[in-house]
């Protein structure tokens, strides 16, 4: 995020992931790479707000483990219908 309007803070990063939140009903693959966007986003703004370092942190693995659930469930379900044909 190396442009000027990148969030700064957690709270900035908070409202950036609110306001980028896909539609209830998008399918898995969007939900995925949101989750992956945000985990980048609060691991770049780690480096900046010092102050919420850890709780960034903390928000940099939850979005982590949510993308990870995601792509196991895309597996499975591809994996599925490979079965079936």
């Amino acid at each position: 995020m190396a442009d000027s309007k990148a969030p700064q803070t957690l709270k900035d990063a908070h409202a950036v992931a609110a306001s980028t939140r896909p539609l209830p009903g998008a399918n898995q693959a969007t939900w995925l790479k949101w989750h992956k966007t945000n985990a980048r986003m609060y691991r770049e703004v780690s480096d900046i707000d010092r102050w919420h370092h850890h709780e960034l942190r903390y928000w940099v693995n939850y979005e982590e483990n949510k993308a990870e659930e995601l792509a196991a469930q895309i597996q499975a379900r591809k994996a599925e219908s490979a079965d079936v044909a």
